[in-house]
């Protein structure tokens, strides 16, 4: 497998913190990381970045709550899969509640959303997953 590669806006509006739990939720979603992946430690991402290990620590505890990773002393930050027949959480929903809702803000049209949809999932090989008997 090969090196997972984050990249982080120090700069940008979106938290450093929440920029690299979604990186390593995409990582996930497109199979760089499966279940058993260990993840750097926090301290050695901290310091690749130059920001305080808090600040991964937070992103990794996300994660931890979401269900994507487990923490432990011995083997640090590691994937755990989420099985396949699960359904959305009520927290995923509230959150794709949220970016539909600024879709329709925007006066997104809702053909322009569900192809948007379908072309992110597409990339993510979740159609082929379900196709599959």
């Amino acid at each position: 497998m090969r090196a997972l590669i984050l990249n982080v806006d120090l700069a940008g509006a979106v938290p450093i913190y929440q920029q690299i739990r979604d990186q390593i939720v995409e990582a996930i979603a497109h199979g760089e990381l499966v279940d058993g992946s260990s993840l750097p430690p926090t301290r050695t991402l901290a310091a690749d970045f130059g920001i305080n290990f808090h600040t991964v620590n937070k992103a990794y505890d996300l994660l931890r709550q979401e269900g994507l990773i487990r923490l432990n002393r011995k083997t640090g930050a590691v994937v755990t899969a989420a099985a396949g027949d699960q359904g959305p959480t009520a927290e995923w929903t509230a959150r794709a509640r949220t970016l539909l809702a600024e879709a329709v803000a925007r006066g997104i049209p809702a053909d322009d959303v569900l192809q948007t949809c379908r072309t992110l999932l597409d990339s993510f090989g979740a159609t082929q997953q379900e196709d599959m008997p």
